[in-house]
């Protein structure tokens, strides 16, 4: 079957698939509980369920309910639990961290205690997921590359919300929860710090975000392309190459000047995606325990040029006495 224009979306549906059998440590799924979604089907595979959690998913759905409430019960309490006004001003409420004044003691609950209890468990949340994504993968024979690009992710969250201000000695070095309020903080941190942009892990960072989008939108754009010839079937196609294969192949070499294989275009766009998190959390985590202004920094490095001398001549006031 070609596909006659870009927008063509095919949806494939058969019968029902429970899903492979599980292993005798496993808690068994729901069931009977399954049907179709066409509207899922133009994101994802149609079929709903079976659903299985397990414990391991299970307290991480009851541990991200408690993180989700404490923070949205605090949001509410502080426009007096007006629930229109809540739900006006929701993009710029927040839970903020403890102030600098307690450091990395347990403050009172009302003067930051609920966002450390909050952290406490999303973050159990969040790793209870990860060791499922775990055990998931291993119950149904996959390689593990699926955690590990989520553990990237984990890292970037651990380093804002844990290991940085634990680094820098307060809690309220940390990222307040909150749409617009943890976007001010990130421009705050950054002019604190001498601008980001003068950061090269945080240049790092871009450059790995811009290239794992780009990497998978021509990816995803040439198995398209080549579908009319059986494109999609991707393992058989690194194992035995075809005329998609070789088109798609002939392609690359055409425009790009260099051909990734079905199996190697995979390859560089998990590791650019992963490195993306991983080294932001790099350059936040140098941010004020290593150097104090990237701007500065750059300078001295010959990274950036210095501010032109012109007159009057005005001290930096963070190198003046």
């Amino acid at each position: 079957m070609e596909y006659q224009y870009l927008f063509t979306r095919l949806q494939v549906r058969g019968p029902h698939y429970p899903g492979v059998p599980l292993g005798p440590d496993n808690e068994p799924r729901l069931k009977d509980q399954h049907g179709h979604s066409r509207l899922l089907g133009y994101f994802a595979d149609a079929q709903l369920g079976p659903i299985y959690l397990g414990w391991l998913g299970s307290l991480s759905i009851l541990c991200g309910f408690i993180a989700f409430e404490i923070i949205g019960l605090n949001m509410l309490a502080s426009v007096n639990w007006n629930p229109i006004e809540f739900i006006r001003l929701l993009p710029w409420l927040a839970l903020e961290p403890p102030g600098p004044q307690w450091g990395l003691r347990i403050p009172p609950l009302n003067q930051g205690g609920w966002w450390l209890a909050a952290g406490f468990f999303l973050t159990a949340s969040i790793l209870l997921w990860a060791a499922r994504v775990w055990r998931r993968a291993a119950a149904l024979g996959l390689g593990q590359h699926t955690f590990w690009a989520f553990m990237a992710a984990i890292w970037l969250y651990l380093v804002l919300g844990f290991i940085r201000p634990i680094a820098m000695g307060s809690w309220s070095e940390a990222v307040p929860f909150g749409i617009f309020p943890h976007l001010d903080w990130t421009a705050a941190f950054s002019i604190r710090y001498g601008n980001l942009f003068y950061n090269p892990f945080h240049a790092l960072s871009i450059v790995f975000l811009y290239g794992s989008t780009l990497l998978f939108a021509m990816h995803g754009a040439t198995i398209l392309a080549v579908g009319r010839f059986g494109g999609e079937r991707e393992v058989e196609m690194t194992l035995d190459r075809s005329t998609a294969a070789e088109r798609a192949g002939i392609f690359w070499r055409w425009t790009m000047g260099f051909n990734a294989t079905y199996e190697s275009i995979h390859r560089w766009a998990w590791w650019f995606a992963i490195l993306t998190p991983i080294t932001g959390g790099i350059g936040i985590l140098l941010t004020g325990t290593v150097v104090d202004n990237w701007y500065l920094w750059a300078v001295e490095k010959r990274f950036a040029p210095a501010y032109p001398a012109v007159w009057p001549i005005s001290a930096d006031p963070s190198i003046a006495r």
